[in-house]
């Protein structure tokens, strides 16, 4: 007798080959060409298990070794699936779960408890050396810039940098402030190229620790400053001309977007200038991925623009430039999933074989978002007076130029030492 997986894969798998094997034998589904790939399952339940909850259950089952891929990678398996159409083989099962999961996020949301460092700690505050085995050296983790597409990876974060720097219009002895400062790449860019003062605030002990080491070392420590500071409780008369986040909007909360932007309304100065880099997405979903959500990053999420922008301007931010950036995350994805799979070894010396297989679908899960559900990345600048960007786009090819000739004679990044 069938199982209710392979009934639900019978529905869904048109394009492609899937191979299933098991405890109930092997059996083909999809058009025999294309895109292919096989499984296995070690035990009975696995499949039952799967059809039932596949939005947790597949990330689980990969890591902890009940489905394991024997043709191909665990990106073309998502991949597949996703090559297919899933309205078809929904059930109730996935129904009710969907819906009692969205109920669920939004009371969550809306109890009064501060989660932020908890939330943060689960993710940044992992061993930094496994960052250092699959990021670039200046410990970007967020989307690079591949503009032109054949750059590396390091070349692609400096990018990015160059990229926000010139949409800053920063200019000498201006007070920033970095929301969500990372490893402290983007601000020490920012006080070298421009001669600003930089502050990043982080919830991340282990960011924190990293960030002021490399400052340090740098010779920076009058210009840069790294604070363990919530955002929320940022207080007037703390002003700032410029303001720039990149990759932390994701971990705000949806019922939070009001708050964030009055904030930065309150902080900037009167003639002030920001820029948001964040992922977005096509439309409004209300829910996490649950296996992101326990298993990688609780109480982020990833919103669409139609929640964004109405929050901007209550607040009363002017938006003067929008830019959505397609497929430069997927780009970038792939680069760091191909490198902590070279780096296996490496990463099985700080954590274990689950740990990896948890982290390696992470990594796939994301990419097939950008390659294959219309995930973006957006960068949205915002100032306060109508004048305080230039009224046309060319001032910022003319100040990369200008970022470029600076980096040809920045002194080269140190290492970080373990």
């Amino acid at each position: 007798m069938a199982s209710s997986l392979r009934r639900l894969l019978a529905k869904i798998i048109k394009v492609g080959t899937l191979v299933v094997r098991g405890p109930a034998g092997e059996q083909s589904f999809g058009s025999g060409g294309g895109r292919r790939v096989a499984i296995r399952f070690t035990d009975d339940k696995a499949e039952e298990e799967l059809a039932a909850d596949p939005a947790l259950k597949l990330g689980e089952h990969y890591m902890d070794g009940r489905m394991i891929v024997e043709e191909g990678d665990i990106y073309e398996f998502l991949a597949l699936v996703k090559d297919n159409t899933l309205s078809e083989g929904l059930t109730f099962g996935m129904i009710w779960r969907g819906l009692l999961r969205i109920a669920v996020s939004q009371v969550r949301n809306r109890v009064p408890i501060n989660r932020n460092h908890r939330n943060v700690a689960h993710h940044y505050d992992l061993d930094e050396r496994l960052f250092s085995l699959f990021l670039d050296e200046d410990w970007q983790y967020s989307c690079a810039y591949f503009n032109p597409p054949d750059l590396s990876l390091d070349a692609a974060q400096l990018a990015k940098k160059r990229h926000i720097a010139a949409k800053l219009l920063v200019e000498p002895g201006q007070r920033v402030l970095e929301i969500g400062s990372g490893w402290g790449g983007m601000a020490m860019y920012l006080a070298e190229s421009s001669g600003a003062d930089v502050t990043g605030i982080t919830l991340s002990r282990e960011q924190l620790k990293i960030s002021r080491e490399r400052v340090a070392k740098r010779g920076l420590t009058d210009r840069v400053r790294f604070e363990l500071q919530d955002y929320r409780y940022l207080t007037p008369p703390q002003k700032f001309d410029r303001i720039v986040s990149v990759g932390m909007f994701e971990h705000v909360g949806r019922t939070n977007f009001g708050r964030y932007f009055r904030k930065v309304n309150e902080v900037l100065a009167d003639d002030g200038v920001m820029v948001l880099h964040a992922i977005g997405q096509p439309e409004i979903v209300y829910v996490t991925n649950p296996f992101i959500e326990k298993y990688i990053f609780p109480g982020g999420y990833i919103p669409a623009l139609s929640e964004v922008l109405p929050q901007i301007e209550r607040a009363g931010l002017l938006i003067s430039d929008i830019e959505i950036l397609p497929m430069h995350y997927g780009i970038t994805l792939r680069h760091w999933r191909e490198r902590f799979l070279a780096r296996k070894a490496e990463v099985l010396a700080l954590y274990d074989e689950r740990f990896f297989r948890m982290w390696e679908f992470y990594l796939a899960g994301s990419e097939m978002a950008f390659t294959h559900e219309n995930f973006f990345i957006f960068q949205i600048q915002l100032k306060k007076a109508r004048d305080s960007v230039p009224h046309d786009r060319d001032y910022i090819a003319r100040r990369e130029e200008a970022l470029k000739a600076f980096e040809a004679g920045r002194a080269p990044l140190e290492p970080v030492i373990f």
